[in-house]
C-alpha cells in the first residue's frame, strides 16, 4: 500500500511539473516542434490576404476552419455584415476562467515591384551579408541548420500570420507533452483589421455573450526595440481627419491669376502651420488636457530600455519633436499627424497653375484621457478661429462667394485607446509566465504608440488586456520586404508555450 501511495504521490508531482515546465522543457519543446513550425509558417503565409480581395480572404477563412478543426476545436463563422470574424474554442476540464487570444490573419497590399523577390507570397529565407545586403539562401537548409539572425520574407510573415503560426506550434508541442493549459481558451480572427477593422466594433457588441472572457491576449505588434521579452499594456486609438481647401472652380494659369486667385495649397499649409509650434507640440487649446504623469509612471517610462541616439540615427533625424522628455512619455500623448497631403502635380507631371484643391490627411493617436469627439470639435474650433467656414460637402457656388476662406472637413474614429494596469493580476501572472520562459523579467510598455482594434472588447466585455508583442521590431510591418527574424519564431513558440502552461490567477 506505501509503494502505491508513494507512486500516485509521484504521479502527481511529475503531472503538476509538466503543466507547468521550466525554461529548459520548454525550449526542448520548441526544438522539438521547430520543423513543423516552419512548414505551417512556410504554409500560412502562401496565401494571400489583402483584405480588399474577399475571394482570397475566403481561402484564408477556411484554412484556419481546417487547421483549428483538426485538431478538435470549435469554430463558428460570426457575421458582421461584410467579411465575417471566425471565433474558434477550447475548453478544458474543470477550467474556470477564460482567455480570449486575439489575432489578424488579413494583410496589407503589396507592391511587388518594391520587393526584392518575385512574389511577396512565397516566402524566402535570407542571410545577411557583410555589406548588409539581404541574399536569398534555400529553405531547405532549415532541414539541418538554424541561425537566429536568418529571416524569412514574406507579407504577413511578422503581422500578423508569424504570431498565429507561433501559437499553433505552442499548442501542438504542448499537446504532443500530454500537456494542456488550466482555462479556456477562445481565439477571434480579424480579417479586416488592415482596413481598420470597421464592422468590429458592432460585432463585438452583438456576440457579447460568445466572447466573453476572463482576460484578452493580443498577438500583435513588435516586441520592444532590444529584442527583448515584451508586454505591452495598452494600445492608442486611432481617429482620422481629411482636410479640403478651396481656391479656383477649376485650375487656372498661374500667370494670369497668380497674385489675384487665392492658392488653396498655401491656405491648407497655413492652417495645418498653426496648429502647431516649431517643437512639434499642439498648440490648440485644451488638446492635452487631462495628461500628466505621476513620478511612478515616470519610474515605468525610464525603466524601458529605449536607445534613442540610435533610434534617431536609424531614422534619420537630426532632433525630435518635444511633445515628451522622452519616446515613452510621448506615445503617452495624443498625436496629430499629417499622413499625407495633395494639391496640384508635382515632378514630371507639374504644371504652372493655381490649383483647385488641397487636401490633408490627418491622423490622431488617440490615449485613454482623449476623448476624439472633444478633439475633434477642439479642432473645428481652432479652424474657426483662423477664420475658415467649415463645410461638410463641396461647397456652393453661393458659399464660395459669401466665404472668403473655406474647408472641408471630414472625420472618423476607427476605435479608442485602452491601458491595463501593470499591477493588475493579468500582468502579474503575464511577468511570471515570461520569467520562467526566459529567466527575467520582461521590457513593459505602458502603453504602445500604434492601434489595434481592442477597445471594443474592453469596453463591451469589461476585461483587462494586454498585448503579447513577439516579432523583431525591424520587421518591416505594411511595408516592402516584410520578415520574420527565425530566433524571434523560436522564441515567440517558446513564450506563447509559457503562457499557455501557466496555472492561471
Amino acid at each position: 500500500m506505501r509503494i502505491l501511495a508513494f507512486a500516485f504521490c509521484l504521479f502527481l508531482s511529475i503531472g503538476i511539473k509538466a503543466q507547468t515546465p521550466n525554461r529548459d522543457q520548454l525550449e526542448a519543446l520548441t526544438e522539438k516542434q521547430w520543423q513543423p513550425a516552419i512548414a505551417l509558417l512556410s504554409e500560412i503565409v502562401s496565401m494571400p490576404n489583402d483584405a480588399v480581395n474577399p475571394e482570397d480572404i475566403e481561402v484564408n477563412i477556411k484554412w484556419c476552419e481546417q487547421v483549428f478543426g483538426a485538431r478538435g476545436w470549435s469554430q463558428e463563422r460570426l457575421d458582421t455584415g461584410g467579411i465575417p470574424l471566425l471565433l474558434v474554442e477550447k475548453k478544458q476540464p474543470n477550467a474556470a476562467k477564460t482567455a480570449l487570444f486575439y489575432f489578424h490573419v488579413d494583410g496589407q497590399a503589396v507592391d511587388i515591384s518594391k520587393w526584392d523577390q518575385p512574389d511577396a507570397y512565397v516566402p524566402v529565407l535570407k542571410t545577411q551579408n557583410t555589406s548588409g545586403k539581404w541574399e536569398p539562401i534555400p529553405m531547405e537548409r532549415l532541414k539541418s541548420e538554424y541561425n537566429p539572425e536568418w529571416r524569412i520574407f514574406a507579407r504577413s510573415s511578422s503581422d500578423d500570420k508569424g504570431p498565429i503560426a507561433m501559437f499553433i506550434a505552442a499548442l501542438d508541442a504542448l499537446n504532443e507533452a500530454g500537456m494542456a493549459p488550466d482555462y479556456h481558451i477562445k481565439v477571434i480572427l480579424d480579417f479586416e483589421e488592415e482596413q481598420g477593422s470597421p464592422r468590429l466594433p458592432a460585432a463585438v457588441i452583438q456576440y457579447k455573450e460568445k466572447l466573453q472572457a476572463d482576460l484578452m491576449l493580443i498577438m500583435d505588434g513588435p516586441r520592444h526595440t532590444s529584442n527583448e521579452p515584451t508586454l505591452s499594456y495598452g494600445a492608442r486609438g486611432i481617429a482620422d481627419l481629411t482636410l479640403t481647401t478651396y481656391g479656383p472652380k477649376v485650375p487656372q494659369h498661374s500667370g494670369h491669376y497668380g497674385n489675384y486667385s487665392p492658392n488653396p495649397a498655401l491656405l491648407l499649409a497655413q492652417l495645418l502651420a498653426s496648429m502647431k509650434d516649431t517643437e512639434g507640440r499642439v498648440v490648440i487649446p485644451g488638446f492635452y488636457d487631462g495628461i500628466s504623469f505621476s513620478d511612478a509612471e515616470r519610474e515605468i517610462f525610464s525603466k524601458v530600455p529605449d536607445d534613442e541616439p540610435a533610434v534617431q540615427k536609424r531614422l534619420g533625424i537630426g532632433r525630435t519633436d518635444q511633445v515628451g522628455k522622452s519616446y515613452q512619455e510621448s506615445i503617452n500623448y495624443p498625436s496629430l499627424n499629417i499622413r499625407g497631403m495633395n494639391s496640384g502635380y508635382t515632378g514630371a507631371q507639374a504644371t504652372t497653375i493655381i490649383p483647385a484643391t488641397a487636401v490633408a490627411e490627418l491622423d490622431i493617436r488617440l490615449v485613454p484621457e482623449s476623448d476624439p469627439n472633444r478633439l475633434f470639435g477642439l479642432i473645428e474650433a481652432h479652424i474657426k478661429a483662423q477664420g475658415f467656414h467649415i463645410v461638410s460637402k463641396d461647397p456652393t457656388d453661393e458659399e464660395r462667394m459669401n466665404f472668403p476662406k473655406i474647408v472641408k472637413m471630414e472625420k472618423s474614429i476607427s476605435y479608442q485607446a485602452f491601458r491595463t494596469p501593470m499591477d493588475s493580476e493579468a500582468g502579474v501572472w503575464l511577468r511570471k509566465a515570461m520569467y520562467r520562459a526566459f529567466g527575467k523579467d520582461p521590457v513593459q510598455i505602458r502603453i504602445a504608440g500604434g492601434s489595434i482594434p481592442i477597445s471594443p472588447f474592453v469596453d463591451a466585455l469589461g476585461i483587462p488586456a494586454v498585448a503579447i508583442p513577439t516579432v523583431n521590431a525591424d520587421n518591416n510591418q505594411h511595408s516592402p520586404n516584410e520578415n520574420l527574424r527565425l530566433g524571434n519564431y523560436k522564441e515567440g513558440i517558446l513564450t506563447i508555450m509559457s503562457v499557455l502552461s501557466e496555472p492561471i490567477y
